[in-house]
């Protein structure tokens, strides 16, 4: 039972089953027929590599974020890039920034690195947290299984942004800001995630495969690892894609108030705190970095959607809007032209009676 299960055909998923493939290959065959989380899929690719990539991207454009170009600078004007579109040259291909000069698209590939790193290090740790954690609560005895399901009430009812503005706030600033974002965030979210674990734990702890493993003298870890996280993956890997997108605009909002990544270091949410006094001079400097964040939120959370309708075939995707509507209707005309042909039916056979007698 610790291998991949093959999923039986679901009512409505349009989605076969096919003997002997893996679980892996059904979530891949699932997931190729939602067109939206593809495009998302694709974006996130395109996302990484950029930011993968950046060194190499501004190598290529000569630039580097950190370089000031102060004769490109309007001084008069208050700092506004010379030039038209903010100084977008063969230089710079995004222009500069404001009263610095530094290049823009330099900066702003960069700061994807911080962004897309601190929320995928954040999801990590609170995946790897909030997995031991739920299976040691419904695995332990009655006095584990209160204490740690206390310590985790506690950390979901302790709210993120203060307690992350409060420790951000104390520590030395010679420590790493984007790490130091990374363990808040990470070590202070894991909550929820810790709550769902524990929760299917307990459901699957009670099957048969489960019991016969604990009767045939294998330990409590093993258990875990050979027989329980195999049935967690799907959740886990849902709730982890749905993690994504909020850990960057932790970060991103973090940044924006100033206790996140400082500079030099660029990130999305650094430049638009410095963005907010220039949208009407140098508008691109907000609407670039506002822009990757909007559309990096928006691909991770249509792929999150995809991956946990992959996973779990017979939840509807939140995606197919209308399409639960459609089917009703289907449904309902069917039902109103079956019911009108019964009733035509049952006059025929009334008519036929009738004649009948009068001719008796």
């Amino acid at each position: 039972m610790s291998e991949a299960l093959v999923a039986a055909e679901t009512p409505g998923t349009g989605i076969e089953p096919v003997p002997g493939v893996s679980g892996a290959r059904q979530f891949w065959r699932r997931l190729r027929t939602q067109r939206a989380a593809l495009v998302a899929a694709a974006v996130v690719a395109l996302l990484v590599l950029v930011a993968l990539a950046a060194p190499l991207l501004t190598a290529i454009e000569g630039q580097d974020p950190t370089t000031y170009h102060p004769s490109l600078i309007d001084s008069a004007r208050g700092g506004v890039p010379i030039g038209s579109f903010g100084g977008i040259s063969g230089d710079h291909w995004l222009g500069l920034e404001p009263q610095t000069g530094r290049d823009l698209f330099a900066r702003l590939v960069y700061g994807a690195r911080v962004s897309l790193g601190v929320a995928f290090a954040a999801t990590v740790i609170q995946v790897l947290v909030g997995v031991v954690m739920g299976i040691a609560s419904a695995l332990g005895s009655g006095c584990v299984d209160q204490l740690l399901s206390r310590i985790t009430d506690i950390f979901v009812a302790m709210p993120l942004m203060i307690m992350a503005l409060a420790l951000l706030a104390i520590v030395p600033s010679s420590f790493p800001r984007p790490v130091l974002v990374t363990l808040v965030i990470g070590f202070i979210a894991w909550g929820n995630i810790a709550k769902i674990v524990r929760a299917q734990t307990l459901t699957l702890k009670g099957l048969d495969y489960v019991s016969a493993a604990r009767l045939s003298g294998w330990g409590t870890w093993r258990i875990a690892r050979r027989e329980l996280l195999p049935g967690l993956a799907a959740p886990v890997i849902t709730y982890a894609a749905i993690l994504m997108p909020v850990n960057i605009s932790v970060e991103a909002a973090l940044s924006f108030l100033g206790v996140g990544v400082k500079p030099p270091t660029p990130s999305w949410g650094q430049m638009l705190t410095a963005a907010d006094v220039w949208y009407q001079a140098a508008p691109q400097y907000l609407l670039l970095p506002a822009g990757s964040l909007f559309v990096t939120v928006l691909a991770l959370t249509v792929l999150g959607d995809g991956v946990r309708t992959a996973l779990d075939p017979r939840a509807a995707s939140r995606l197919s809007v209308g399409t639960g509507r459609k089917r009703e209707a289907k449904a309902g005309k069917a039902e109103s032209a079956a019911g009108k042909g019964a009733s035509e039916a049952g006059q025929d056979a009334s008519a036929t009676e009738a004649g009948k007698e009068g001719t008796a």
